[in-house]
């Protein structure tokens, strides 16, 4: 018997609505199948499991009922036995459906009603999902759009059939949009939350500034020349790192274009943001130099290590290098990602005569020295003592002034001198009641046996129940490092597993040093 109902108007309307919503045809007439098979599990029951077909060609409407055939049943609503399915169909076997047409439905004004806000829901969602699929893949593009509506100073904007959010902390300072202004921003993130797609506009984000010289420079566009870095006090000050790829062609002046035309488009529709674009450069100092401008610099000290630079800069260059409230030293350091210290001339010399000072004076009192010997090792690279007691004595003979008597008597002192104070920290080591056990431990030097006593870390027991972070805060980030932290961690608690083998009663897991 056919259950089919025609209902050729269904069609019709899939139509209207794919048209109006500009989603898929097919989507809609699913939706309209979910909405119909949920009539039906209202009016047949709910827990059993009722599907609706509609012909994409005629608008018949179908209703059926489906029932797996299993081997154990677990849902007598949507399941059927083996046994039971092979006497009355035994041409189907397990994992098949026998599927039971069903009369079809008369919908009433609830279930019509139902069926529609299920239809509406699921048009909902996919229109959400095909706008989510429309900007997922558009962030970090430009896009104009029209102020809706402002809610406490945030600006929704509508982008066709999307809307998006330009927050008030993403607008340039002093700016201000009215409904229906046109406004161009920068889509830096799109999210799928589960009131539809979430679109972020910015333009104080750098890459607004990075995309609107794109659409300025032809040369950017088609990648002779590549934007490496921006940084921006938005409506303010902004600075942009550029290289070019053809030797031929000048990055700045591309970028800045005849008589200014090319920055100055951009530079309008930042509010007039002064705009610094530099060379970039693959030499850290000489990066920095440019990135400093137009302050100049006489002097650039890297430590790698901490990613931090020192510049020094003539007296008189000191307030440009700085720049208004700091702004020229702070975009600097955000574009090349360097820590900027920025010291004049005067300081610089200053500071170097005290290290100076401070280093002789070292020497002078460890060794017993006049200042003139003690200056010529400054002024050789020997920042402490220890290094001058492990020098060869050919070495410290070759500096200028001393001969090989000279060299062995400084070698001779420099270790008397360094006996003497382990004998005096080994006796504040032991008044402090560190034990010989921890003393034994060759990582670790007077001087760290004495700041562990001094923090009462005192057996090897101590000195195991420590993280790595404990124990580099006592002895100090640049006497010690993590690697070596722990490597002395784990030795102090090799007895607990030596203890373990002996059947003594220890801690049944020891976490790694790291992570106590």
């Amino acid at each position: 018997m056919d259950t089919a109902i025609a209902r050729p108007e269904l069609l019709l309307v899939a139509d209207a609505v794919a048209r109006e919503k500009n989603i898929d045809r097919e989507e809609v007439l699913e939706a309209m199948e979910q909405a119909i098979q949920k009539a039906g599990r209202a009016k047949y029951g709910h827990e059993k499991d009722i599907r609706a077909t509609i012909d994409r060609k005629s608008g018949d409407v179908r209703l059926s009922r489906w029932t797996e055939i299993v081997e154990t049943v677990e849902n007598e609503e949507t399941q059927m036995g083996k046994a039971d399915a092979a006497k009355i169909f035994p041409d189907k076997s397990v994992g098949e459906f026998v599927v039971d047409p069903l009369p079809p439905i008369d919908f009433g004004r609830i279930a019509a009603q139902t069926a529609k806000q299920v239809i509406v829901q699921r048009v909902r969602e996919y229109e959400r999902k095909k706008q989510y699929d429309e900007f997922k893949d558009r962030v970090g593009e430009i896009i104009n759009g029209v102020v809706k509506r402002t809610e406490y100073g945030n600006l929704m904007v509508e982008l066709g059939r999307a809307e998006a959010l330009l927050r008030r902390d993403e607008l340039i300072a002093r700016e201000s949009f009215r409904n229906g202004d046109r406004v161009r921003a920068y889509i830096y993130d799109v999210r799928e939350e589960p009131r539809g797609p979430q679109i972020f506009l910015s333009r104080t984000h750098p890459g607004f500034l990075a995309k609107l010289f794109a659409q300025e420079v032809p040369e950017i566009y088609d990648g002779i020349i590549e934007i490496k870095a921006v940084s921006r006090d938005p409506g303010s000050r902004a600075k942009m790192a550029v290289i070019s790829r053809d030797s031929s062609i000048d990055p700045v002046g591309a970028c800045v274009g005849m008589r200014g035309s090319r920055v100055q488009a951009v530079v309008q529709e930042l509010q007039g943001e002064k705009i610094d674009i530099i060379p970039w450069s693959s030499q850290a100092a000489t990066f920095v130099v440019n990135a400093l401008a137009p302050a100049e610099v006489t002097k650039v000290v890297l430590d790698e290590d901490a990613g931090r630079v020192e510049v020094v800069v003539p007296d008189e260059q000191l307030s440009l290098a700085i720049g208004r409230r700091g702004q020229n030293v702070r975009l600097a350091s955000q574009l090349t990602r360097w820590d900027i210290d920025i010291l004049t001339e005067a300081e610089e010399s200053e500071r170097r005569q005290e290290e100076f000072r401070r280093r002789s004076g070292l020497f002078v009192e460890a060794l017993d020295v006049d200042d003139m010997i003690a200056g010529l090792l400054v002024t050789e690279g020997f920042t402490t003592v220890e290094e001058l007691a492990f020098t060869p004595i050919e070495e410290v003979a070759a500096i200028e002034g001393f001969d090989e008597s000279v060299a062995e008597e400084l070698v001779r002192r420099a270790e008397g001198f360094l006996t003497q104070r382990d004998n005096e920290l080994n006796d504040k080591r032991v008044e402090l009641g560190v034990s010989d056990d921890i003393a034994a431990l060759e990582i670790l030097t007077p001087p760290m046996l004495v700041a562990l006593g001094e923090k009462g870390v005192k057996t090897l027991d101590d000195l195991g129940d420590l993280a790595s972070d404990e124990l580099i805060e006592i002895i100090g980030a640049d006497k010690m490092d993590e690697a070596t932290a722990n490597e002395v961690i784990m030795a102090a608690r090799a007895h607990w597993f030596d203890d373990e083998d002996q059947g003594g009663d220890q801690p049944e897991a020891v976490e790694e040093a790291g992570h106590d």
